[in-house]
């Protein structure tokens, strides 16, 4: 069962705004599907690969074009040839790896999975990137409370 253009919306923003990024629209859902990035809905239904191709792409465009991110994911796909399951797990544990290390929770990035490719390298790359964004957004919004706390 899907989630609606609504609700997709919804869960999106849940997921991405703790992170520091602006409010994902239904117009940009729907722009990101007239532009062969995400697949068509089944039923004006999102289904959960739909939804998990869309978080990584909110997140990856955040440092990248759209259609860098597009043939990233199309690399990915050719070259480790992941489901869609796999590969959205690796994504998730590679950020995760990441934001644990530039926010000083862990000493060292660690080593994800079993095989080592270019394609890999250039999606930690982008994932290093969106950390620094996350990093800077959380010390905004910390030094801004700050001061608001000051006045």
């Amino acid at each position: 069962m899907g989630l609606y253009l609504e609700q997709t919306t919804k869960y999106i923003n849940q997921c991405v705004h703790p992170l520091g990024f602006e409010d994902v629209t239904s117009s940009m859902i729907r722009n990101y599907v007239k532009q062969g990035l995400i697949a068509n809905p089944i039923q004006k239904q999102y289904s959960a690969n739909q939804i998990a191709h869309l978080i990584a792409l909110i997140l990856l465009k955040q440092v990248t074009h759209l259609e860098y991110v597009s043939s990233l994911f199309q690399l990915l796909n050719r070259h480790e040839n992941y489901t869609d399951e796999v590969a959205y797990n690796y994504f998730c544990e590679e950020l995760e790896n990441i934001l644990f290390f530039r926010f000083g929770l862990t000493d060292a990035i660690r080593t994800i999975g079993m095989t080592s490719s270019l394609e890999k390298e250039m999606l930690r790359s982008t994932l290093t990137a969106v950390s620094h964004i996350v990093y800077l957004n959380r010390c905004i919004r910390v030094l801004t409370e700050q001061k608001m706390l000051e006045q």
